[in-house]
């Protein structure tokens, strides 16, 4: 892990680059695997899944009974965690749930916002070596409590076919029944597509490796909507004097070994605090099962030693973290100063691990900057937004006017006779 002294502003933007994912490289295999599903559908599914996953069994939907059959298999201490952390999702879920909004905004003008659920929704759970069962709780509660009429979840599965029973479990406890076990880009491409077993869905869910990233990107220009951009996992620990830097260090292996080009940031305005927690890092990774692609990560990851925490709190909100851990004395304080994240742990044990799995908050977040421009995954993101208006008469005779006068102005003189015939009709 780079450490840097007191970096000059105009070094900021380079400080703040991620590594550089190969997406474009990718390209033209999603596309191949994609116009292969559109003209063989199931069999290139089979095709594929042999290719990637050896697994060359008929794409079917898994049945109830297999699903519900993990319950019987999984241990009960983890079962007992997992529904603890579902309870603690639903409740900060279902607290977003908007009433109606109708807003008379002129005598005889009536505007009225609803919300509807989306129809079929795609969730993307990877698998392999970390079954990322927590996700399937993130993204299958709020599917649920939005009303969404079909939920379909694609993970990869071994070469038995087997899926994770932590998978499954948690599918069976929030209510999917839908679940094929696809992984890769031949899942995404199946979801966004559709073939004769797997349902097309109207919006795609969920995290994945560059693979499946490029190819949420491909069914989005292939009109498939999607969560939002997705890159590497990431974290940004701001560090005051006197914070533990044995939890700081643990915060940023816990994202280091989501993968190699995962990346992890320590600022500080404290140079021992810096050094103490690099001195700790060797220590807690030679005892973690994922040392060789947590270290991986480090080796483009940065310690920033800056003049103050409103300096590293600017550089935070330049850098726009998917995680933010606010590691200092008073930490909500700090919050109206947090412009760009995608979620914030404030002091010393908020670990980043409770927002991953059982908080009650979303882990399913923005990603490689997007955190400027989008939010993580909430009830609304499963929810369309319809608008409605209703204008009397004499609300037409008060606002025609002003719109025959615009779409005048625009050009659009068809737009003025819609008004214009009615006002005459008065």
């Amino acid at each position: 892990m780079q450490k840097i002294r007191y970096p000059l502003l105009s070094a900021w933007p380079t400080l703040a680059q991620r590594p550089a994912a190969p997406v474009t490289d990718i390209l033209p295999l999603v596309n191949r695997i994609f116009d292969d599903i559109r003209r063989d559908g199931d069999e290139a599914l089979v095709r594929y899944c042999r290719q990637y996953d050896g697994n060359d069994r008929p794409v079917q939907r898994l049945s109830h009974q297999a699903i519900a059959a993990a319950a019987d298999k999984l241990e009960e201490p983890l079962k007992l965690a997992i529904q603890l952390a579902a309870g603690n999702i639903t409740q900060f879920h279902a607290a977003q749930r908007q009433e109606p909004l109708s807003v008379v905004t002129m005598p005889g003008v009536s505007c009225r916002l609803e919300s509807r659920p989306i129809d079929t929704v795609g969730l993307y759970i990877p698998g392999g070596s970390a079954p990322l069962f927590s996700t399937v709780l993130m993204l299958g509660i709020p599917a649920r409590l939005a009303g969404c009429r079909e939920v379909v979840l694609c993970t990869p599965s071994d070469n038995n076919g087997a899926i994770d029973l932590a998978i499954l479990y948690a599918a069976d406890l929030v209510g999917i029944r839908t679940i094929f076990g696809i992984g890769g880009i031949q899942a995404i491409g199946a979801m966004s597509i559709g073939t004769d077993a797997v349902p097309k869905v109207d919006k795609l869910f969920g995290p994945g490796n560059a693979y499946v990233t490029a190819a949420k990107q491909v069914a989005q220009l292939n009109g498939t909507a999607i969560d939002m951009p997705a890159g590497p996992s990431e974290v940004l620990v701001i560090a005051g004097n006197g914070c533990n830097p044995a939890f700081i260090t643990a915060d940023l292996l816990s994202q280091a070994e989501h993968g190699p080009d995962s990346q992890v940031l320590l600022l500080s305005d404290d140079e021992d605090t810096i050094d103490n927690v690099l001195a700790a890092l060797e220590q807690q990774l030679q005892a973690l099962p994922r040392a060789d692609i947590a270290r991986q990560a480090l080796q483009h990851s940065k310690a920033i030693l800056l003049e103050s925490l409103k300096a590293c709190l600017d550089f935070s909100n330049h850098y726009a973290p998917e995680h933010l851990i606010l590691a200092m004395d008073n930490a909500p304080a700090y919050t109206d100063q947090v412009q760009h994240a995608g979620s914030v742990f404030l002091g010393p044990y908020s670990c980043e691990s409770a927002g991953d799995y059982a908080s009650g908050t979303n882990h399913t977040l923005p990603t490689n900057g997007y955190a400027r421009s989008y939010s993580g995954v909430s009830l609304d993101a499963f929810l369309r937004k319809i608008s409605f208006q209703e204008i009397s008469a004499e609300g037409l005779r008060r606002l025609g006017p002003a719109i025959e006068l615009m779409a005048e102005a625009e050009q659009l003189y068809a737009h003025k006779q819609a008004v214009t015939i009615r006002l005459k009709s008065l």
